[in-house]
């Protein structure tokens, strides 16, 4: 039985595609969790989920209760190389995962003082160095959560659409 491609919500407001899956995958599909996707795996995972909270959290000083609480009901990771279709702004992590992405036409442009930091505000697109904090520090995710703003991520109608 193939691994699933596809962790959290249906109708997520931020997905995260990435080239490797966690351990237990199918269990945690069945209940998504993001405390039991970081027990079941190393601390790489942590930094990814943590990263994934800080920027799709509504609020950025809460993103840990976010994390904890809330993250896969409103968020999303995918390990498939093509964008799920969905009104939710897809983020793919790291350049060598954006090259899967064979068939993808975008016009994402680099965000000022952000580097290896792309946006296509048409495609809801984000193109980031891999979700590390080496790579995406607290400063960088800062600047992506005003980029995201810009772009109405964080209004109060988008959340209540989910």
């Amino acid at each position: 039985m193939p691994e699933p491609d596809y962790l959290g919500s249906r109708h997520p407001r931020l997905l995260l595609y990435l080239p490797h899956r966690p351990y237990g995958l199918a269990e945690l599909v069945a209940a998504p969790d993001a405390r039991a996707l970081v027990a079941a795996n190393s601390n790489h995972w942590r930094k990814i989920v943590t990263l994934l909270a800080k920027i799709a959290s509504p609020d950025a000083d809460d993103w840990r209760r976010f994390r904890d609480e809330e993250l896969f009901r409103r968020a999303a990771l995918c390990f498939a190389p093509e964008l799920v279709n969905t009104t939710a702004w897809h983020w793919i992590g790291g350049m060598d995962n954006l090259r899967r992405f064979s068939a993808l036409q975008h016009r994402a442009q680099p965000l000022a003082d952000s580097p290896g930091v792309s946006i296509d505000p048409d495609r809801r697109l984000l193109l980031t160095p891999y979700p590390d904090y080496r790579q995406l520090s607290n400063a960088l995710v800062s600047r992506i959560r005003s980029a995201l703003a810009r772009r109405g991520f964080y209004d109060l109608r988008f959340r209540g659409s989910q």
